[in-house]
């Protein structure tokens, strides 16, 4: 067998939490796993004393899968549920340290748009998201608690003659793509969200029927489902052990696992990457000859979230997201390089549009930023000012609490420059599989994605058109 293994970055860097008194004042780190692992105590090995090598653990298993994020999850999940077939779950660092974790956890179809290529992927996942939910009332639990579920439905709002002009359009669009939706000029609008300005020109979009959750709650209940399947022998975690290279047949090159910095673990039906924006760097880490395959240029798309911890000071009824939102969910431009991992140091790339939802604890959530910083994981007070003055002005209630932003989170997207998620085997190796990409819809997304993935690896018909997300004919 041939095992090449190359250094790669800890994703554990993909998400920091911070605490402040203050969105203008200083901010200090609350949680830093990375800094503590670097200035751990260290053992000072004997001189002179030579140590024989000692080789990884060995494990089998049907599947393994790259990537602990809820894409990664939600695939072992599927697989384990529909099938008979063993699983393997490895990840650098642990759930929900990476972009899960950052999210505001909206599973909406209010921003989406009909007949987009993405659209029928959405629509899958929220039924799937919806099911779920309903299985889970079904056993007597309470979905709120068990998720974080909330179905307050979703408000997208404008605030000129033009944004409004737009919205009634899109609400005639969601009607007739089978979709709830109503469209609400301002005056409407202010009983639905009296706290809600956006002028007298201003209009909103409703969809009732859209849903939340609380990702670390949802990744737990997934992970403790997928955790009943070890006494079967038919799932694994392999956690804080960074995936190394592809383990390949010395007679075939056919890929037989993966070399992780512990164990070796084989897989005899298929590899699946799901690491979010380290899944293109990664890719080409793993493999022994790069050059030979497809560049999959999935790039870190980094963005902040400011948290209000039990915020009684504005009611919310609906999750609240600006209209700009839409047009800065996808950035192109035929001169920029989308080499993974590269910094750009353009202004004009960063963006800030409002979104705002009140979880079932009652924590205020306000966003949202985007920046090609590359996997920078720094907290900007710049961006966390003009997303806080941004929430201002649809929420002039938020102007005098200037201390009242408890959290920080900060995560990286993982973005494709088509904006539709890579999903699919790998051409010259066609046991691997990817699924990544997602951009800012990785919850949303991620029950329709592991069901293409798990029915792709099983031979089964596929319940949506898959062709949109094939790596073949988008990178190679």
């Amino acid at each position: 067998m041939e095992s090449v293994a190359r250094p790669f970055p800890n994703p554990n860097l993909n998400i920091r939490t911070f605490s402040s008194s203050s969105p203008r004042g200083s901010f200090t780190v609350s949680r830093v796993p990375f800094d503590q692992w670097r200035n751990r105590p260290r053992l000072r090995a004997a001189r002179h004393r030579p140590v024989a090598a000692v080789a990884n653990p060995r494990s089998e298993h049907d599947v393994v899968v790259v990537g602990a994020g809820i894409i990664g999850l939600a695939v072992a999940r599927q697989l384990l549920l529909s099938s008979d077939l063993s699983v393997a779950v490895v990840d650098a660092a642990v759930p929900c340290s990476g972009a899960t974790g950052a999210g505001q956890g909206y599973i909406w179809m209010a921003h989406k748009t009909p007949g987009s290529e993405t659209w029928e992927l959405a629509a899958r996942s929220k039924q799937l998201w919806e099911e779920l939910a309903e299985s889970i009332r079904d056993q007597g639990k309470d979905p709120a608690e068990v998720l974080g579920w909330k179905k307050t439905g979703s408000l997208l709002v404008g605030r000129t003659l033009e944004e409004s002009y737009m919205l009634e359009e899109r609400v005639k669009l969601l009607n007739q793509a089978g979709l709830q939706a109503e469209y609400l000029p301002a005056s409407s609008l202010h009983l639905e969200e009296p706290a809600l300005e956006i002028g007298k020109e201003g209009g909103a979009a409703l969809v009732p029927d859209d849903c939340q959750l609380d990702a670390s709650q949802t990744v737990a209940f997934i992970e403790e489902g997928n955790k009943q399947f070890n006494s079967q022998g038919r799932y694994a975690e392999f956690y804080n052990d960074p995936a190394l290279s592809l383990l390949r047949s010395s007679c075939t090159q056919t890929v037989e696992g993966v070399q992780t910095s512990k164990n070796s673990l084989y897989a005899k039906r298929a590899v699946v990457i799901a690491a979010g924006a380290w899944s293109g760097p990664l890719m080409q880490s793993l493999i022994v000859q790069p050059n030979l395959l497809p560049n999959i240029p999935v790039k870190p798309r980094k963005g902040h979230l400011l948290l209000l911890e039990n915020f009684n000071d504005l009611q919310l009824n609906h999750g609240v997201m600006e209209v700009g939102y839409i047009d800065h969910q996808v950035f192109t431009s035929s001169a920029r390089s989308f080499t993974p991992g590269a910094v750009e140091d353009d202004d004009n790339l960063s963006s800030i549009s409002m979104t705002a939802t009140l979880d079932v604890k009652r924590n205020l959530l306000l966003g949202s930023s985007r920046q090609f910083v590359g996997f920078s994981r720094e907290m900007d007070e710049s961006i966390v000012k003009r997303i806080w003055d941004r929430a201002g002005e649809f929420f002039p209630a938020l102007k005098s609490l200037d201390n009242k932003i408890d959290k920080i989170r900060i995560g990286h997207r993982p973005y494709l420059p088509d904006g539709k998620p890579v999903i699919g085997p790998v051409p010259s190796l066609p046991n691997v599989f990817l699924a990544a990409g997602h951009e800012g819809s990785g919850l949303c997304l991620a029950l329709g994605t592991a069901e293409m993935v798990a029915d792709m690896i099983l031979g089964n018909p596929i319940t949506i058109d898959h062709t949109p997300y094939s790596v073949e004919g988008r990178f190679c």
